[in-house]
Parts: structure tokens; sequence; C-alpha cells
């Protein structure tokens, strides 16, 4: 990357401050351009799920792996918990999305309390393994809450053979008119699911899979207690990425824990974070870490600004710590400040290999916390901050109630904060396909075939609020 007319600014910036300018491009289209990451997390798309408990659980992790990102199971998660999460998530089909399956003696409300989990919005009613019958929120709209799924549920099924080609699927689709169909094994077992959307984003997305081809999936580990042990365990679980992880990642137990971890000589990358200066990256590197994280206090949830006066405008930080962990051959994820796809693009000029993304992807159907309604009748789910007090409770629940109410004093995060569902793009596929469609239209106008291009031949420039407020399009007239 370089910027326009080589003007170096003497201050620091943030995504907001800069903008990219179109160059001679021989890339002539968007499908072009390969996403890959190449950091070795395996990523097929740049986007890497924050470990944040309000954001990143099984459903959100299999979801997105299958779209070719990856999920990062927060530290403060049991492990044999995580080790069930991730066996789980190795289990799921590459093209089929898990149902939510249920009796036909199971009632209307059993299938309304469900149906929020999935995007697809069906769940398949089923007896001895095999479908025979679907409901969606229509067929339940209306309906005693006591009433038998086997008295409403549609049974005119389209059946998909689980291993059918997914273009072949959606022509079936489509075909037969029907949004979404169980698909089925050799048996007639019910595989999974599949929507005509789904069917079109198997053949628009590879799916980040593993050596053994399931999907991948990340855990985090904090930097106090048996880290060595902690991280074995997650590894012998099956996990394809270690995040070493604390808000301050620039200190001496960050530096022990990471150099405790590569001691195991895992095979799988270790990311360790966060710093936002050339300095922390250096010496995270020198103790064993193959990616560094990079943002202090840009995220949604952080109060650590406002409260401590200690970060960095995360553009400057991701532009600084990529340049310097190019030098030893390693790459860094860029951590928090995302509020649009241009920020995406944004990071990976500055060099970042792949873009974490927490509170953007909370409101969503995937996240773990259930739906709620607001008085206005708007759909939300609530999220809160990794450092925040209501996290540091759950943190600490085994410590003495002397010492959790003592840290509980000490928060640098929201505890709460409602996170609406976009209408048109409630579910976190909705959310991958806007930025990967911004991504890649930003890689045609840098003329760049693959992320290393991009951040090579990116031509940034430097804007003033006005300039910002100017590319912002109108939803009414300025009249």
């Amino acid at each position: 990357m370089r910027f326009l007319n080589d003007v170096i600014p003497p201050y620091d910036l943030t995504y907001d401050d800069v903008f990219m300018v179109p160059s001679r491009s021989a890339v002539g289209s968007r499908q072009g351009v390969d996403l890959t990451a190449p950091d070795g997390s395996g990523t097929t798309i740049p986007l890497v799920v924050a470990n944040m408990t309000a954001i990143a659980g099984r459903r959100m992790a299999e979801t997105v792996a299958r779209r070719g990102g990856l999920v990062v199971i927060p530290q403060d998660i049991p492990i044999d918990v995580v080790a069930e999460v991730i066996t789980y998530v190795k289990q799921r089909h590459l093209v089929l999305d898990t149902p939510i399956t249920l009796a036909p003696h199971a009632t209307v409300a059993d299938a309304l309390s469900l149906l929020p989990k999935r995007a697809h919005g069906a769940a398949v009613v089923v007896q001895d393994g095999r479908p025979v019958g679907v409901v969606t929120e229509h067929d339940l709209t209306g309906v005693d809450r006591f009433t038998q799924l086997s008295e409403v549920m549609s049974r005119d099924l389209l059946l998909l053979n689980a291993g059918i080609d997914p273009r072949e699927a959606f022509n079936h689709l489509e075909e037969a008119h029907r949004k979404l169909a169980p698909a089925v094994d050799a048996d007639g077992k019910l595989a999974g699911i599949l929507t005509r959307k789904a069917a079109l984003r198997a053949t628009l997305f590879t799916p980040a899979t593993d050596a053994n081809g399931r999907l991948r999936i990340a855990t985090a580990v904090g930097i106090n207690g048996n880290v060595a042990g902690k991280a074995k365990q997650l590894l012998d679980a099956g996990a394809d990425t270690l995040v070493v992880d604390t808000a301050h990642g620039h200190q001496e137990s960050m530096i022990a824990a990471v150099a405790m971890v590569r001691a195991l000589d895992p095979q799988v990358p270790i990311v360790a974070g966060n710093v936002v200066a050339a300095e922390g990256v250096r010496d995270l590197i020198e103790a064993g870490a193959d990616i560094i994280k990079v943002g202090v206090g840009p995220g949604a949830m952080c109060t650590t600004r406002m409260m401590t006066g200690v970060g960095r405008p995360q553009f400057s930080a991701v532009l600084e710590c990529a340049a310097e962990a190019k030098k030893y051959g390693k790459h860094v994820w860029a951590d928090g400040g995302v509020r649009h796809p241009r920020d995406v693009a944004m990071a990976l000029a500055a060099g970042a290999s792949n873009v974490m993304i927490g509170s953007w992807f909370a409101g969503t159907y995937e996240s773990p916390g259930d739906l709620q309604q607001s008085a206005d009748g708007r759909l939300y789910k609530e999220s809160f901050g990794m450092a925040s007090a209501r996290a540091v409770r759950n943190r600490t629940s085994e410590e003495s109630a002397y010492d959790r109410a003592r840290k509980a004093l000490f928060e640098e995060g929201i505890s709460t904060s409602r996170m609406f569902l976009d209408p048109a793009r409630p579910g976190v596929e909705d959310l991958i396909d806007s930025i990967i469609a911004g991504v890649r239209s930003s890689c045609t106008y840098a003329g760049a075939a693959s992320l290393a291009e991009f951040a090579e031949k990116a031509v940034v420039g430097i804007q003033s609020a006005a300039g910002y407020a100017e590319g912002k399009p109108l939803d009414a007239s300025w009249q």
C-alpha cells in the first residue's frame, strides 16, 4: 500500500479518515479475486468472528466456516463445553445447514421458540429420523400455541439428495417454487436443510476446511492459570487455531504465555494480542506467535479509550503492525473498529490477513443470545464487551465473592447493548454477502487478484469528515 501522492500524514488515522483511489486493473471479474488468507488460518474469505460470548457460538461457527471464515470460541467457556462445540462443528455438512427438528407431537409453542435460532426460519418435523413435514412461522401465525405440529405442518415435501450439486439443488428449488427443502441420505434419513440462497452461496463461497475436509474452528485461551494445560486440552479437542488473548497483549505475562504455548509445538497457528505498535508485534513474534491481533479500543463494546486514554486509531495501528510482522514472514489480524464493508477493505489494504468482527455480527440469528423485541417491535439481541463487569462476572464465577466483587469494579466495556437485526440482512450470511462483495470490488478497483496483491497495490488517500460524509448514500431526497 502507498499513500496518494506519497503524502504520509503526521497523525494517526481511523478507517473513516482514509479512502482508496482506483488503479489500472486487469482483473476482469470480482469472482476472479482469490480471498484466501496467506496466514495459515485456512480462511477462504478474510473474516474472523471475535471471541465474544454474545457472538461466537456453535451456530455462528458452523455457518461462518461454511462460507470460508473462522470463529474464535471465547476463553471463558468451560473446556468440556468447548470440546463439545468443536466436535459439533467438525461433524457439520459442508453444504447443508443444520435443521431444527421436532416430533409431530411437539407443539406450535415449541416450534416458535426455536425458529429464531436459524436464519432459514423453518423446522423439519421428523419421525424415526425421516422428514414428514415442514413448518415455518407463516404456518404457525394465528394458531393456538398448544396445537400439535402434525396438524399444521406442510406434508407436501420436496426432498433433496444430501450429495446433490448445489447448482442442481438451486434449479430444483426454483422449478418447484420452494424457498427450502430437507435433504436426505441414501436411507431416507434427514441429513440437513437447504435454501435457494444457501445453494447459490455454496457455488460462490469455499468452506474453510481442515486437512480432513471438516469445517475449521478456532479457540481462545487466556494468559492466567494453567495456560499450557488449557492450550493442550484445546489442541487435543481439535482446535484449528489457538488465540492467546488479553486486552493488553504487550506485557510479560502474555509473552510468557505465548512461549508456553509454542513449547507445546502445536501444528496449528498461534495468534496473540492485542497490540497496536511495532514493538509489541516484534516481542510476540519472538515469543512464538504466528499471527498478531491488532487493536486496542476501537470495538463498539469497548470503553478502554474513554476510560484510560490508551489505544490507537485502527488504520494506522494495522498499517504499522502489518509492516513489522511482514519483516518476520508473519501476519496480523485487524481486531475491531469495523462498521461497514469499506472498513474491512481498508484493513486489508493496510496489510491485515484477516479482519475480526464482533458487535456487527451480534445482531444476527446465528449469535448465541435469545431474540428479543423492543417496544417499537424491532428485533434485537443483547451484546456486551469482554472486559465489562458482566463478562468479568462470568469469567470469575469460580472465584470467591470478594475477589469477584473486587474485579467487577474495574470494567472497560459495555455490559449490555441492544444489537438490532437489520430486516434486510438478519443473518450473518447476509452480512458476509455484503462484506465480501465490497472487498472483491475493492480488489478489482486496485487491480489486485489476491489479498497479497491488494495490500501491495492499494493507493490510499486521506479525507476530511466532509469527504467521508460525501461518500454515504442518501435514503431520502435532500430537497
